[in-house]
């Protein structure tokens, strides 16, 4: 049987992984914007803020002062609830949480990397449904 020839490569080199990541990253801000203007496009919502479960802000859409207050108190108060689901149940652990009072509601969603937490304002909710 004769030899083959020597395989000759013809396809693309590949992209270098800075570019990859890079492109990654952009795909990702766009999603979190494009989330981010969904959100705050529904009735009632007064901001948005995204948070490490450390309380460092990554995004928001407040003012400085109620950023850095609402990042830190709703970082510590996931973090406790997180604990009393896992004290409960150890394989279960806290995914979305809400809390309700006369003038707002917090809604906390939680990842591995992050929370988003949402501030809106209940009784313009519901002017919507007179």
């Amino acid at each position: 049987m004769p030899a083959l020839p020597p395989l000759h490569s013809t396809s693309v080199p590949a992209l270098p992984k800075k570019s990859l990541q890079k492109d990654a990253v952009q795909k990702d801000y766009a999603d979190v914007e494009a989330t981010l203007t969904r959100i705050t496009s529904h009735t009632g919502v007064q901001g948005i803020v995204i948070a490490t479960h450390e309380g460092s802000v990554i995004r928001s859409t407040l003012d400085n002062i109620q950023t850095q207050q609402i990042s830190t108190l709703v970082t510590q108060l996931a973090a406790r609830g997180k604990s009393v689901v896992r004290d409960l149940d150890p394989e279960d652990d806290l995914t979305f949480l809400r809390i309700r009072s006369k003038k707002n509601e917090i809604l906390v969603a939680e990842t591995k990397q992050y929370l988003l937490i949402t501030i809106q304002n209940p009784n313009e909710l519901q002017k919507g449904w007179i």
